[in-house]
């Protein structure tokens, strides 16, 4: 049963992580978002945001939401480059679902844990590290590339994390399911 409520995301989405707006933010009461990087901002070794994410963290920006960048990544130059491009502070290593660079990003924030939510795609490390800080944690789909040959594995691990955590009694009904619209 503890496995379960550590496992388990206050909300998934069903979509990317571009689809979280500042109305869903204040239904949920939240004041800040330590974003994970690979796979939840940008695909796997990109350097470049979209115009699509960079856009949304702008809007973010002028609402009165904190953000950070945590990232297991070890790359300075690369998840530096990234934070860079849409001027926020990040955090490197996390280790996650080690607690101790979340309670880094949260001091950096001056947000009380109980406002802040933890937005990744990744069920043991990003929604395992923020539940067991007492996070609002938020399941978003990967950003991948369709030719990316680290798709398969990316998608192998999370479909494995996915099945293990159903048979323990995980939930993983989108509480919002957007489909994009193409313009």
């Amino acid at each position: 049963m503890m496995l379960v409520k550590l496992l388990q995301p206050n909300l998934v989405l069903g979509g990317p992580v571009t689809l979280i707006t500042p109305d869903m933010l204040e239904q949920y009461y939240l004041k800040g978002l330590i974003l994970d990087v690979d796979e939840t901002l940008v695909p796997w070794h990109h350097s470049e945001v979209s115009e699509q994410l960079s856009d949304w963290i702008e809007q973010l920006k002028n609402s009165p939401i904190s953000l950070c960048l945590v990232s297991n990544n070890l790359s300075h130059e690369r998840i530096g480059s990234i934070a860079k491009s849409l001027d926020l502070p990040y955090l490197l290593g996390a280790g996650k679902p080690s607690r101790r660079k979340l309670k880094k990003a949260l001091e950096q924030m001056n947000v009380p844990a109980s406002s802040v939510a933890m937005v990744g795609d990744r069920l043991f490390t990003d929604v395992l590290a923020g539940n067991r800080l007492g996070l609002f944690t938020i399941l978003v789909e990967p950003m991948v590339e369709d030719n990316q040959t680290h798709k398969n594995w990316t998608h192998w691990v999370r479909n494995l994390e996915i099945r293990i955590s159903r048979l323990i009694g995980v939930s993983f009904k989108p509480q919002h399911n957007f489909t994009q619209v193409d313009k």
